[in-house]
């Protein structure tokens, strides 16, 4: 039965038809690691390099030219990390740990002629393990309860909504209303008024004395609406009648 790490399909992330490989001295504890120590101009492989990955690890593969035959590989499970490691001297070279399949380990240096070669390498591991992380993000996310608060928008029993759809939102103005409950119109223009229907006979000819007033327009209003007879004298009627004074105007 295959286990999960064979079971899974192997992706290919980057191929290079020609890479160096250097033997490479042991590292000082605390120094950094320099291309210029190696013999770069004599390597001691030449190949072909094939970076796969087959589920979250990438394989740095060191493959013959012509018969495939495979020379060497690292199993690469982060990055960076110390399966490959930059030098502080050139882009072009790095420092490869291999491993066989009795996990016996090795370094070993490995570099490109051509610095576009190097830069397709790194990023294709940078891009591999950028998309690990978010992969583990989304099974956390999945993974962890729902602890936010879910609104509820259903409709509860009985619940019912109403809509306002084309309604005007103008104000109704209604005409002003006097005290007394008779509507009045706004006086036209130039501030003469019409006299209002009266149901008693107004002498409009007769002119009104001198001392009309508001109070005079009130006790006429209320004299109109009672069952009194009217005055015998016009010349008492149109001084106690308000609108004759408006008529009088209006006659000029």
């Amino acid at each position: 039965m295959a286990t999960d790490g064979q079971s899974e399909y192997e992706a290919v992330l980057c191929v290079k038809p020609e890479v160096n490989v250097y033997r490479i001295p042991p590292r000082a504890s605390n120094r950094a690691i320099r291309a210029a120590d190696w013999k770069l101009d004599a390597p001691d492989w030449t190949g072909r390099m094939r970076v796969t990955a087959r589920g979250k690890v990438a394989y740095v593969k060191l493959e013959d030219k012509i018969s495939g035959e495979l020379f060497a590989q690292a199993p690469v499970v982060e990055y960076p990390g110390i399966t490959v490691e930059t030098v502080s001297d050139s882009s072009r070279y790095f420092v490869l740990r291999i491993q066989d399949d009795n996990g016996r380990s090795a370094f070993i240096g490995i570099g490109f002629g051509d610095r576009g070669d190097s830069f397709d390498f790194n990023v294709a591991l940078q891009d591999h393990f950028k998309w690990v992380k978010q992969e583990d993000e989304f099974k956390k996310q999945e993974q962890a309860p729902d602890t936010t608060p879910k609104l509820d928008l259903g409709f509860k029993e009985g619940q019912t909504i109403t809509l306002n759809i084309g309604q005007s939102k103008k104000k109704d103005r209604s005409r002003p209303q006097s005290s007394g409950g008779f509507g009045l119109l706004p006086p036209p223009p130039g501030g003469k008024l019409a006299p209002p229907p009266s149901s008693r006979s107004t002498n409009h000819n007769t002119q009104p004395s001198a001392g009309g007033s508001d109070t005079g327009f009130l006790l006429d209003l209320d004299t109109s609406n009672s069952n009194s007879a009217a005055p015998s004298d016009p010349t008492t009627t149109a001084s106690s009648d308000l609108w004759g004074d408006f008529d009088s105007v209006s006659t000029k």
